[in-house]
C-alpha cells in the first residue's frame, strides 16, 4: 500500500462538503497510452488504488507498464467503537486522497488496446468513483 514517509501535520483537517470545481492538474494523459480518468468526486484511499493496480497487473499479465498518477497523502483519523464524545481526535487509521473530476488516476502502455481497456475497465470497478477510459490519441 502506498503511504508517506514522513508527513508535516500527523493529523489534518478533513473536507466533508463539495470538492467544487474541476481538476487543474493531473489531468491530462503524460507517459502512457491509456489511462482512467475521473468523472466524479471522491476521497480515494490507499487501500483501493493498491486494489485498483493489483487488478490492472493481473489482467496484463504483467505486461507493459503501469504509472499510478495519484498519491494518498491525506491522513484520516478514526475514534474506537463506543468511544464517548469529547477527548480529543482519534487515531490515525488510513491515508486517502481528495479527487476531483477530471484527474487522471492510472495510466498504461506497452500492450494491446483490447488487452489495456479491459484491464483498466476491472480497475475502475475497484474505485469508489465514476470514471472513464481514455486513449492519448483520441480527443477526451
Amino acid at each position: 500500500m502506498l503511504l508517506p514517509k514522513k508527513l508535516k501535520h500527523r493529523k489534518t483537517h478533513r473536507l466533508r462538503g463539495k470538492r467544487a470545481g474541476m481538476s487543474k492538474n493531473g489531468n491530462t494523459i503524460a507517459f502512457g497510452r491509456f489511462g482512467i480518468k475521473a468523472m466524479g468526486q471522491a476521497e480515494i484511499t490507499s487501500r483501493q488504488i493498491e486494489s485498483a493496480r493489483r487488478a490492472i497487473a493481473r489482467a496484463i499479465k504483467r505486461g507493459g507498464k503501469v504509472w499510478i498518477r495519484i498519491f494518498p497523502q491525506k491522513p484520516i483519523t478514526r475514534k474506537g467503537a463506543e468511544v464517548p464524545m469529547g477527548s480529543g481526535k482519534g487515531a490515525l487509521d488510513h491515508y486517502a486522497i481528495d479527487i476531483k473530476p477530471g484527474r487522471i488516476l492510472f495510466e498504461m502502455d506497452g500492450v494491446e488496446e483490447t488487452i489495456a481497456r479491459a484491464a483498466l475497465k476491472l480497475a475502475i470497478y475497484k474505485l469508489p468513483i465514476k470514471c472513464k477510459v481514455v486513449d492519448r490519441d483520441a480527443i477526451n
